[in-house]
């Protein structure tokens, strides 16, 4: 049996992996279309801040890791997917077989259509090689201009400000991580940063960069209500979200939409051919509708399943993901989790302390609870996270909860010990 991976990241690798455990003479090939060792792009921030060397991005780092499972890796682009005769086409000309594919091509950084986003200085920190050039670039007293605050802009945040840069961060939205945060929170993250010497437009929109002569880089224009500021900068980031890499795909006859549809075994609607990671569209544990959800965790969990449905042992099945971020922004815990702005006609509670930097929201459908967002209660992630994919229904601690939101890990073991003795 051949199996052919598209993608080196952290799906492709988990899932070429497992196949190995599952089938000891199967052939196995993985793609990957950066000339570099398997990594993790989660990894670049903390390369960037000091805290590993360029080999600690790697996913694995024992030598000879793959050879000795004996799965093959080639440092190469697809093309195109010829699902009649069971192929894939190389940007090198060549081609490769398969019996069962794997699509986890992950995903792309999004480039905003500003007047000058394409010029030479100014890069999205996405790749290894976009981390060897903002290294180069970003000393101590740069100034560095970031656009966008969402959840990976949070990360290369902080990895910019341990570099001793002097930052400043556009987001559009009205807070800093509008797809994970609301309000209140968003913009506490906001408060947290200018409190840490980070210079934060949020309702701002960066409208042009400009290269200029002179001590400085480039000039740029950012747009907010108040007018438009022109800035200074010796490097500017985009990091401004991500899609899938779907291109290479067309004539391929998968269903598409923002990402490749998947069943719950991982399975596209096309025989033999399989998608995990950031590239998978599969089914939301909250929701029910398909959606992308491009989360490391989510990536691996996807890697295995797809493996072990590849090589045909006992059927795995996703039950559906859950949303689920964990942020630390410059030493500020924050998670938001499920359905965490709420459904119509549920109820929900709140916290704040801004004084003490933290905050608590949590979100109910009848008495269960479906959505969560915090700011420093970091006692209560794997709590929030447990009572909301397990579904718990929490009867009168519904109402106490909505009373005192403190009270979560006392609401779990009551409700999980007497979900126990009534099984």
């Amino acid at each position: 049996m051949k199996h052919l991976i598209i993608g080196a990241g952290p799906s492709g690798v988990v899932a070429a992996e497992h196949i190995r455990k599952f089938d000891k003479s199967a052939s196995i090939t993985i793609i990957g279309d950066e000339p570099e060792a398997p990594y993790s792009r989660m990894a670049i921030p903390y390369h960037l801040i000091g805290n590993i060397k360029e080999e600690g991005t790697h996913l694995r780092h024992t030598a000879g890791h793959f050879d000795n499972l004996n799965i093959k890796i080639i440092n190469d682009r697809v093309t195109k997917i010829n699902s009649k005769n069971k192929s894939v086409e190389l940007t090198s000309g060549g081609s490769e077989s398969y019996d069962k594919l794997l699509i986890a091509s992950g995903s792309r950084p999004v480039s905003p259509p500003i007047p000058g986003i394409g010029q030479p200085g100014v890069h999205s920190c996405w790749t290894l090689e976009d981390a060897r050039a903002i290294a180069a670039l970003a000393k101590p007293g740069a100034k560095v201009i970031q656009i966008g605050a969402g959840f990976i802009a949070c990360i290369i945040l902080e990895a910019l400000a341990r570099r001793d840069v002097e930052l400043t961060v556009v987001e559009m939205e009205d807070r800093m991580v509008p797809r994970m945060m609301d309000s209140i929170a968003g913009n506490m993250i906001k408060d947290w940063c200018v409190h840490k010497k980070i210079d934060v437009f949020t309702n701002g929109q960066v409208s042009e960069i400009k290269k200029v002569d002179g001590d400085h880089t480039f000039k740029v224009s950012v747009k907010t209500p108040n007018g438009i500021t022109e800035l200074d900068a010796d490097l500017v980031i985009t990091a401004t979200g991500v899609r899938p890499c779907t291109d290479f795909l067309e004539g391929s006859d998968l269903i598409i939409d923002d990402g490749i549809i998947v069943d719950k075994n991982m399975q596209t609607n096309v025989a033999d051919i399989f998608a995990a990671g950031d590239v998978a569209q599969g089914k939301d544990f909250c929701t029910g509708e398909y959606t992308v959800q491009a989360i490391q965790p989510t990536a691996a969990e996807h890697g295995l399943i797809a493996a072990q449905n590849m090589v045909g042992a006992e059927r795995a099945e996703c039950g559906g993901t859950i949303n689920m971020n964990v942020l630390d922004t410059m030493g500020l815990i924050s998670c938001s989790f499920g359905l965490w702005q709420g459904v119509e006609g549920g109820e929900s509670c709140q916290l704040v302390e801004k004084d003490k930097w933290r905050y608590l929201n949590l979100q109910f459908d009848g008495d269960v609870l479906i959505g969560a967002t915090a700011i420093g209660h970091t006692q209560h992630v794997g709590v929030m996270r447990g009572l909301i994919q397990a579904e718990i229904t929490l009867g009168p601690w519904k109402d106490k909860l909505l009373n005192n939101p403190l009270q979560l890990m006392s609401a779990y073991l009551a409700c999980t010990q007497s979900a126990e003795i009534k099984s």
